[in-house]
C-alpha cells in the first residue's frame, strides 16, 4: 500500500492550497477505508485535521477539527482512490507537515507528508 501526498507549498496568510493524497495498493477496498489528514508542526505532536469514514452502502459525513472548520474541506474520490484537502484562508498556525492516513479493520497506512508553510 502506498500513499503519496502532494500540493503543499509556501503561501502568505489568507492564501489557499489544495492537498491531494493518491492511494494505491488497496484497489477495490478503498471505499471501505476511513481516510484522514493529520499535521505536525515542527517540534510538536501530530494533530488531527479531518476525517472521512469509509463504508459500502451508505454515505458518511466528513469530520473536521474545530480550527479548520469552514476553511478546509476533506473529500474523497473512491473511483480514483484519492483524498483531497482544499484549504482556504490559511493562517500561520496551519503550518506543518500534512500527512494522509487510511485505515480499515486494524490496518493503518501513512504517507510521507507534504509541507505547508504559511507566513504572516
Amino acid at each position: 500500500v502506498q500513499l503519496v501526498e502532494s500540493g503543499g507549498g509556501s503561501v502568505q496568510t489568507g492564501g489557499s492550497l489544495k492537498l491531494t493524497c493518491a492511494v494505491s495498493g488497496i484497489a477495490d477496498l478503498f471505499p471501505s477505508f476511513d481516510v484522514g489528514w493529520y499535521r505536525q508542526p515542527a517540534g510538536e505532536a501530530l494533530e488531527f485535521v479531518a476525517r472521512f469514514d469509509g463504508g459500502v452502502g451508505f454515505v458518511s459525513s466528513p469530520v473536521h477539527e474545530n480550527s479548520v472548520k469552514g476553511r478546509f474541506t476533506i473529500s474523497r474520490d473512491n473511483d480514483r482512490g484519492t483524498v483531497y484537502l482544499p484549504m482556504e484562508r490559511l493562517v500561520p498556525e496551519d503550518t506543518g507537515l500534512y500527512s494522509c492516513n487510511v485505515r480499515y479493520i486494524g490496518r493503518s497506512y501513512w504517507g510521507r507528508g507534504t509541507q505547508v508553510t504559511v507566513s504572516s
